[in-house]
Order: C-alpha cells, then sequence, then structure tokens
C-alpha cells in the first residue's frame, strides 16, 4: 500500500496490524531510546491548509521518532496565501524530494487527487480532508480502545461504541464508523436530526436522535465537536439546548459502565460537547 487516503484502503488485517506495531513501537519508545533509524534518509513533508496544533505535531513527533528529515508546510504566509495552486506547490515538493507528504485540506477528496494526479511520486497520507475522512484519528482512535480494554478485549467484536454530536460535519465520525465497522463493533451514531448525515442508512450503523436511550450499555463514548465553522445556518437553537439533549454532563457520566471510555478528537468546545465538571 504507497498512500492512505481513507479507512477503505486498509483491510481488517492490515489494520489489526498497524495497531500492533504501533504498540510495539510505544513499547520501544517508552523506554531509553526514543527514536529509531527506521526512516532515516526519507523526507516527510506535512503539508497542512488547514488550521491544526494535534495533527500535524503529532506527525512532526513521529516522522523525527523515525529518524526522517521532517518539513513542515503552513498554507498562511505561503505562497498558497498569493493564490498558488495544489499543483504547483505539490511538483515544488516533488522537486524538494519529498519522499511522503501528509496533507490537511478543506476541500473533500484532495489527498485523493494529489495521490492520483501524477504530480508527485511521494506516498501520501490524508490527515484530514474536508467533510469526507479522518483515517490516521480513526486508527489513533482504535489503539486507544484497544490499550483502554487491554486482554480482555483484544479484538472489537461486540464493543458497543456511541459516537455523539456533529456527525455531519464529521471526517472522524466517518473514518471511525468505517474501522470501527470494519473491526467488529457495533455502533451507533447519536446527534439531532440536523446533524445526521442524509443517506445514514447507508451507513451500516444503527442512529438515534437521543443520548440518554440506551447510554449505560456503551463501551465507548466518543464525543465530536460541534464544527461552528462549517455551519452556515441554525443546525440547533443554540448552545445551550445541545448541551442539554446531547453534552455529557455529571449525571451522564455517572451513568456510563464503570470501565467505560469516554473520547473526543479535540479541540473541545468546553461545556458544550462535555461540561467542564465532567
Amino acid at each position: 500500500m504507497k498512500h492512505l487516503l481513507s479507512i477503505n484502503d486498509l483491510t481488517a488485517s492490515e489494520a489489526i496490524s498497524i495497531l500492533d506495531t504501533a504498540a510495539q513501537l510505544e513499547n520501544l519508545t517508552s523506554g531509553t531510546v526514543k527514536k529509531l533509524p527506521t526512516l532515516r534518509g526519507r523526507t516527510v513533508v506535512n503539508l497542512f491548509f488547514e488550521d491544526s496544533t494535534r495533527t500535524r505535531l503529532s506527525f512532526d513527533a513521529a516522522a523525527k521518532r523515525l529518524s526522517a528529515d521532517v518539513t513542515n508546510f503552513a498554507a498562511k504566509g505561503s505562497s498558497v496565501s498569493k493564490g498558488e495552486s495544489l499543483k504547483d506547490t505539490a511538483q515544488t515538493l516533488q522537486a524538494m524530494g519529498a519522499d511522503a507528504i501528509v496533507i490537511r485540506h478543506s476541500a473533500s477528496g484532495a489527498a485523493k487527487r494529489l495521490a492520483e494526479s501524477g504530480w508527485v511520486s511521494s506516498s501520501i497520507i490524508n490527515a484530514g480532508d474536508g467533510t469526507h475522512e479522518h483515517p490516521t484519528q480513526a486508527l489513533l482512535d482504535a489503539f486507544t480502545i484497544r490499550k483502554h480494554f487491554g486482554p480482555i478485549r483484544s479484538d472489537f467484536v461486540g464493543l458497543k461504541v456511541a459516537i455523539v454530536g456533529d456527525i455531519v460535519h464529521s471526517r472522524v465520525a466517518r473514518s471511525n464508523v468505517l474501522l470501527l465497522k470494519k473491526l467488529g463493533a457495533d455502533v451507533t451514531v447519536i446527534a439531532p436530526p440536523t446533524l445526521i448525515p442524509y443517506g445514514i442508512e447507508n451507513w451500516g450503523v444503527a442512529h438515534s436522535f437521543n443520548l440518554d436511550d440506551e447510554l449505560e450499555s456503551f463501551d465507548v463514548v466518543m464525543m465530536l465537536r460541534v464544527q461552528l465553522e462549517r455551519m452556515n445556518e441554525a443546525y440547533f437553537p443554540n448552545g445551550r439546548e445541545y448541551s442539554r439533549g446531547y453534552g455529557l454532563d455529571e449525571v451522564r457520566l455517572g451513568r456510563l459502565k464503570h470501565d467505560a471510555i469516554v473520547m473526543h478528537p479535540g479541540p473541545m468546545n468546553r461545556g458544550l460537547e462535555i461540561s467542564a465538571a465532567s
């Protein structure tokens, strides 16, 4: 596999292999040796057309721990802000000898376009494209879930996962649904009707408009960020109403299984998706 553009690029066994490798790397780098020579002599470019803190720093740190040379490219303050196209930027990176390009872009399909264009020979990793997918975030979430449950549940079969909130705008939700289903989890998406995507019936997951109906049954509750920057109309009356119906407060937190895990991809709208007290 040369590129990682979508969770659909992975089979279940390949995904598990990635999680196993990540666990081994975590064990290795938790010791005195913090760097491995795996990518020595390789150049990784983080090409970010959208603002990011966690994702960009994560890729930067990961590449450096594997001894790669890393170049960080942000659209703000670059030639992109002067009108340079994705093609021109890509060809510049090709001339610089980029072996891998990690791309985040506001347009859905941008990573696929870059991979299939012929503009570069680099491996392309999708770090989030519009409202389409964020495959590496889903892999990280699966790694976190697997680590939390440990030997009790080394696979995901029978695991009950709730994904709550702004489903319609969330690339994290789409990638998580694809991966968790592939690994055998039982997934339910929960949101107001206005934040449930059209065609949700084709996703192959259960969906609900009520967070309180089955809250005690979930092993994992994944709270999504309300993406206010992608909303150009009223999807709910106000923040207080949203939080009342779909926010995780102390009362709801107390109803979860004792070993349940609460997750959030960040950055969090504190008090909206999860209360300050929780």
